[in-house]
């Protein structure tokens, strides 16, 4: 039995936090007891790991960014107690504090999880750029690195991360849930006031610059020009004031009537079936989009830009386009809606084939366990 110790920051919705749900579920809890451990006890996905057997979820109650040193000593306090075998964490703020409160707890492996490519870090605010760039200097110090994309490994490896025991596990998509089901897609864009008749596409992820809402948005406006039976759904929250600048910019460019917003929902294979076309716009940032991944599995085709491993997730099922360029991204919506209005099974059914012969979620939880079974021999 391989005591596995998991170190995020919460549980709201959110890629990392899916996958560490993913990975919760399928790993053999005949050979891994598990305790996954948050900084602050918030999120919508921690009832999916209430009353799981050999799995405790343990809060570290953090109360403020800056409290830290009771916060790091209540962590290595845990450590000492629980004696894992393994510490995996996620994301660059759990990454540092994991290794210190980790060493200090003399945890045998410890294991980074990243999960980005190419960040502005110049849209963040100082602290994330120190995470990134104090994890390149300290990357020597774990026992493994698992990154979920080759996007990701390059773009480390030439912030100067040690890559030699650096390892891509892309994320698994669990095509048991996130599947084709148009009954209980028809029941959203009921819920959104939307007939059968009109055409929707869908940006889902938080209101974040590396999502570039900027690119979509002025790319609805070209695509409306073409045609004005399309809605253009977002579901994802933010903080303020990009929230705002956002919002005013839809409005600006006149397109209120034809934009949805949504805060984050749990029933997101009913919204990926709600939607004809998923896209992302990202400008940088992705490694590997459980969003794509996710939308796929329902049989829906993505348009994306070439950003992380965007173009090689969806292979030849869907439309690759350049960053930042409107023009782009709306020829691309048309010409899948073409696709779609041509041979829209055919479209459907291969985006999903895809998902389940290459990103599924038992291909992960192999991976993964191939990782740690190598690190505890």
């Amino acid at each position: 039995m391989i005591r596995l110790f998991l170190l995020i920051r919460s549980l709201h919705v959110g890629g990392a936090e899916r996958q560490l749900i993913e990975l919760v579920k399928g790993l053999d809890k005949r050979r891994f007891n598990i305790t996954v451990c948050l900084f602050y006890n918030e999120g919508e996905f921690r009832s999916e790991l209430v009353g799981r057997p050999n799995v405790t979820l343990l809060s570290l109650e953090k109360a403020s960014r800056w409290d830290l040193i009771r916060f790091g000593l209540r962590l290595v306090k845990i450590l000492k107690s629980l004696k894992p075998d393994i510490l995996y964490s996620f994301l660059p703020e759990a990454n540092l504090v994991g290794l210190i409160a980790g060493r200090l707890a003399k945890v045998p492996q410890i294991v980074w999880g990243i999960r980005s490519s190419n960040m502005d870090t110049s849209q963040y605010n100082w602290l994330f750029a120190v995470a990134l760039y104090a994890g390149a200097w300290l990357s020597r110090l774990p026992d493994a690195i698992i990154v979920n994309s080759l996007s990701g490994l390059q773009h480390h490896k030439s912030l100067g991360y040690y890559n030699t025991i650096m390892t891509v596990v892309p994320n698994g998509i669990n095509t048991a849930v996130f599947k084709p089901d148009k009954m209980v897609g028809e029941k959203v864009r009921s819920q959104w006031g939307i007939d059968d008749k009109a055409i929707v596409i869908g940006l889902v992820g938080r209101l974040d610059p590396l999502k570039d809402h900027t690119t979509f948005l002025r790319a609805a406006g070209i695509l409306l020009d073409y045609s004005k039976d399309v809605k253009f759904v977002f579901v994802g929250d933010a903080q303020e004031p990009y929230k705002s600048e956002i919002l005013n910019l839809g409005n600006r460019l006149g397109l209120n009537e034809h934009l949805i917003w949504n805060q984050p929902r749990m029933d997101m294979p009913a919204v990926y079936n709600a939607m004809d076309i998923v896209s992302s716009s990202s400008a940088f940032g992705e490694g590997f989009s459980n969003v794509i991944g996710e939308a796929m599995a329902c049989g829906v085709p993505c348009v994306v830009t070439d950003v992380g491993d965007s173009a090689l997730i969806v292979g030849g099922t869907g439309l690759v386009v350049p960053i930042n360029d409107s023009e782009a991204l709306a020829d691309g919506w048309r010409c899948m809606l073409k696709r779609l209005n041509e041979n829209s099974t055919s479209t459907e059914n291969k985006a999903r084939v895809r998902i389940i012969s290459h990103y599924n979620s038992e291909i992960l939880i192999q991976e993964i366990t191939k990782v740690f079974f190598k690190l505890t021999i």
